[in-house]
């Protein structure tokens, strides 16, 4: 107990450390800033998709408005405090998952695996981001679904898919992920190994569809309640079309994945060893293959392969590779070859860890201080005074700390501008139809003290002057006030 005690002392410490240049950074890393602008319209009374518009789902919002409703609106610190909170308790869930499956040795490498993998490659994989978010349910999920167990009503497998639901909610692959371990319930390997009849798997595969659609229902309830469920439903199921797939950067991050995580897939590289391990948990390796697979089409799903979307992967490839190298110190381990061994595992960690902490303390220090756009709009402007920003830039409300005056946070709705660009095609077809007059009633609802404009580069894809309701609005009723060298700044006249 005090080997295991210590064990986990130390492994607890070495994730926080590694996170350490999130938590010391004093800005908001990648996606968390347009996450907390609509987080922070919730804390003001506002609504997700009515008053600020972004593609995820609800509880990703809700979940930042409760960090900052307790700690404060622009509390970064605790915003990363609680990112590293939930990879600590996705490590948990790994370690338990390990643990059930096969021993103790393989639930703490598997977290350990979770621990220097989540954040591969980039300072933006220390955001909390949709894919930490949603692996925390998914990962407690299967816990509770592999639970040793062999009662023929499994109550807990109504909270394995409750907590599918869940993380659907965060983000909207989880749903994919949710597929294996409905069919784990199902296959026949599963129920010999536990003792059931076909007709108890049917019924515990019910629980656990049941336990799914409770949640989603009572999300559906409350957005109901609030007025917002068609919005909620269109902006993160209907408008999630693929314009584009982005076939050049699927193929450099993919191999850069491979590089950077390469102790998760050097045992796919030794399959008989694998399958070997896995030799007497035919329907739980079954199911972890499925759960990579899905994850894996989570990742591909956009087609804009951003590195983030690969942190999904990192639970389902932590836990197949532990089932492996839980016996790297056996005495038949001797013959597996040299790059398999605990020795070669332990000097890879080691390197991969510093590479990584090494990546993002520069990246960090590398990012752009708060916008001069934004702190000009601090100190000219009163806090109860609206801001709209033009282009794919929510940072700027952030650093201006003043209330966006319409719901198009960013400007996507507005220009038809596909994700994943710079690309060099016409967007104005995938303009939202009525995003114009809705933006027309914002402005009437709260006018813009303030409108910056980050669209002023030479070859802007979208500039001002190509959009005659906001050309007009700003020739007649703004003059320029500061220019800079990524933004204008006009500022209403009365």
């Amino acid at each position: 107990m005090r080997v295991r005690t210590w064990w986990v002392v130390a492994l607890m410490t070495f994730t926080i450390a590694t996170r350490l240049p999130a938590l010391v950074h004093p800005d908001t890393i990648d996606d968390e800033s347009v996450y907390s602008v609509v987080a922070n319209e919730i804390v003001n009374g506002g609504r997700p998709y009515e008053h600020a518009i972004e593609r995820k789902p609800p509880l990703l919002f809700w979940t930042y408005a409760a960090v900052f409703a307790v700690a404060g609106p622009y509390n970064w610190l605790a915003l990363h405090a609680v990112a590293v909170v939930w990879v600590l308790l996705t490590m948990a869930g790994l370690f338990v998952i390990g643990r059930g499956v096969f021993d103790p040795a393989a639930g703490a490498i598997a977290a350990l695996l979770y621990a220097v993998f989540q954040a591969w490659g980039t300072a933006k994989n220390l955001a909390f981001n949709g894919e930490v978010l949603m692996n925390l349910p998914i990962v407690w999920a299967y816990a509770l679904v592999f639970m040793p167990s062999t009662s023929r009503m499994r109550p807990s497998l109504v909270v394995a898919g409750g907590l599918f639901g869940v993380a659907f909610l965060l983000k909207q692959p989880a749903a994919i992920a949710a597929v294996p371990a409905g069919l784990y319930l199902l296959l026949p390997a599963y129920g010999e190994s536990r003792g059931y009849r076909g007709v108890d798997r049917v019924a515990q595969a019910l629980q656990f569809t049941a336990g799914f659609v409770v949640a989603l229902g009572a999300a559906a309830w409350v957005l109901w309640s609030q007025g917002i469920l068609a919005d909620a439903y269109y902006w993160t199921i209907t408008d999630h079309t693929v314009p584009h797939v982005f076939l050049a950067r699927a193929v450099e991050h993919s191999a850069a994945f491979m590089v950077a995580a390469l102790p998760l897939f050097l045992p796919l590289l030794a399959w008989p060893l694998l399958t070997q391990a896995w030799r007497q948990r035919r329907a739980e390796w079954m199911t972890v293959l499925g759960w990579t697979a899905a994850s894996a089409v989570g990742a591909a799903a956009g087609g804009r392969f951003y590195p983030h979307y690969y942190i999904q992967l990192v639970p389902p490839l932590a836990v197949l590779a532990a089932g492996l190298y839980r016996q790297s110190g056996a005495s038949s381990a001797t013959s597996w070859p040299w790059w398999l061994r605990r020795r070669t595992l332990g000097s890879m960690l080691v390197i991969a860890s510093v590479v990584f902490f090494t990546i993002h303390r520069v990246g960090l220090l590398r990012v752009a201080p708060p916008s001069e756009a934004g702190r000009y709009v601090m100190e000219h402007s009163s806090f109860e005074q609206r801001l709209f920003v033009w282009g794919q830039a929510p940072k700027v409300y952030l650093d201006a700390r003043r209330r966006p005056a319409s719901r198009y946070i960013a400007t996507f709705p507005l220009t038809g501008y596909i994700f994943g660009s710079p690309l060099d095609v016409d967007t104005t077809s995938r303009i939202l139809p009525g995003a114009w007059a809705n933006l027309e009633t914002d402005f009437a609802a709260h006018p813009p003290a303030f409108i910056v404009d980050t669209e002023v580069a030479v070859g802007a894809h979208y500039p001002m002057a190509a959009f005659p309701y906001l050309a007009q609005l700003v020739g007649g009723r703004f003059r320029l006030v500061a220019t800079f060298a990524d933004a204008a700044v006009y500022q209403r006249v009365e």
